[in-house]
């Protein structure tokens, strides 16, 4: 019999009322853009200090860091952990994808920057320019030299070691995708995200006063003329995850 397929999501923010009624939790959220049949998903929640076990890590065949309200500047105990695990993970070679707080972590972890974001929020659906490397990285898929994301962050990633190639950038962002070797990879924004969860965020931000009443508004009368290249970016984190890519 065949040995299942194993990952893990490592989740850094706790799920809001909204996540929970619609899709079940971030974890389904995650599946919905990245599981395949024959595969078990589960899910640590890091900010609470739930980590998998040393002698666990090798029965996964790869590991997600998701986003977060936390900085990945930041100085919190579970931040620290995160960030040793993640070390522990790329000397082990394991599969890893970080999204927006997720990909910024391992940014740090791998001995870059991050801090805020020198343009500040970016939030919509984002237009990202591709690298001619990335096509290269992802040769059994025929990439567009541009792909749109929704985007939901105020901090970036700001430098990264030479060893780390950068694979996209936009106009507000310069590193909003990265790689290192074949087994990492880090995408600023959020494949994974509907448009029905960012409305939701935007409310969220706005009530919390983080944005402007304004740019509420412009953010949500964009969402109705943009749309993410949603199935694209499915392929592409799918045949990250799981498949032999070319370097």
């Amino acid at each position: 019999m065949e040995t299942k397929r194993k990952y893990a999501v490592l989740l850094c923010a706790e799920d809001s009322e909204y996540v929970k009624n619609e899709y079940g939790g971030y974890l389904k959220v995650f599946m919905g853009l990245l599981e395949e049949e024959g595969e078990e998903w589960e899910a640590y929640r890091v900010a609470r200090g739930e980590f998998p076990a040393d002698g666990d890590v090798e029965s996964y065949d790869g590991f997600v860091i998701s986003g977060s309200c936390s900085d990945a500047h930041g100085d919190e105990d579970w931040i620290k952990k995160l960030i040793e695990f993640v070390r522990r993970l790329n000397a082990r070679k394991k599969k890893l994808l970080g999204v927006c707080f997720g990909h910024q972590i391992i940014g740090r972890a791998l001995g870059g920057n991050t801090g805020r974001a020198f343009k500040g929020w970016d939030i919509g659906v984002t237009p990202l320019h591709l690298s001619s490397s990335l096509n290269k990285f992802f040769s059994p898929l025929d990439v567009p030299p541009q792909l749109s994301v929704i985007e939901c962050h105020r901090d970036e990633v700001l430098e990264l070691p030479p060893f780390v190639e950068v694979l996209a950038r936009s106009e507000k962002t310069g590193i909003e995708m990265f790689k290192c070797d074949d087994h990492i990879m880090g995408i600023q924004g959020h494949p994974e995200y509907t448009k029905g969860i960012l409305l939701h965020l935007v409310d969220r931000l706005l009530d919390s006063n983080l944005i402007e009443k304004s740019h509420a508004e412009n953010v949500k009368k964009e969402l109705n003329e943009r749309e993410p290249d949603r199935e694209a970016w499915e392929r592409l984190c799918r045949v990250f995850l799981k498949g032999k890519l070319s370097q």
